[in-house]
């Protein structure tokens, strides 16, 4: 099932797995992984896209070695909100994806999470070589991040 909304998404995920979390590009995917308390997402690796069948099975070994249950794909918006080819495509994946899985599927506004990739890597001194290898991982940090973030978030205002 595909949320549009977080609070969905959260609502559906099973307890104590872990949530995938993918920056999709046109020749890569940056895959990365949360812990299972859904506190700190960390870079996986970069899947390099071949087809989707092929891109789909790669994940899917992923998911099952890490046992994750639950996937968030970034949503490459412009920055005035509005929803180019990118996001079309990126909602392609995820209807392709999600009649292979019965794990929930959410979307994250993924504006600037290439950037701020970007400018962490520039930071930490990683040469240009090294920035393009883990940039798509980096990124997809971001935007699982985010999304445990807005979770952590959710769940302080529950309990209140």
């Amino acid at each position: 099932m595909i949320f549009e909304e977080i609070a969905g998404f959260a609502g559906a995920l099973p307890r104590g797995r872990a949530i995938m979390g993918l920056d999709l590009g046109t020749k890569t995917i940056g895959v990365a992984l949360s812990d299972r308390l859904w506190s700190v997402a960390s870079p996986h690796e970069t899947v390099k896209r071949v087809k989707f069948t092929e891109d789909a099975a790669r994940l899917f070994d992923i998911m099952t070695g890490r046992d994750v249950g639950g996937i968030i794909l970034g949503l490459p918006r412009n920055m005035d909100g509005s929803e180019g080819p990118r996001a079309q495509s990126t909602r392609a994946f995820a209807r392709n994806l999600s009649r292979l899985t019965d794990a929930p599927i959410g979307y994250w506004d993924e504006r600037l999470s290439t950037v701020a990739a970007e400018r962490a890597l520039l930071e930490a001194d990683a040469t240009r070589k090294r920035r393009m290898q883990v940039i798509d991982n980096i990124a997809a940090a971001y935007i699982l991040q985010g999304v445990l973030d807005r979770m952590s978030h959710m769940r302080a205002e529950h309990d209140r």
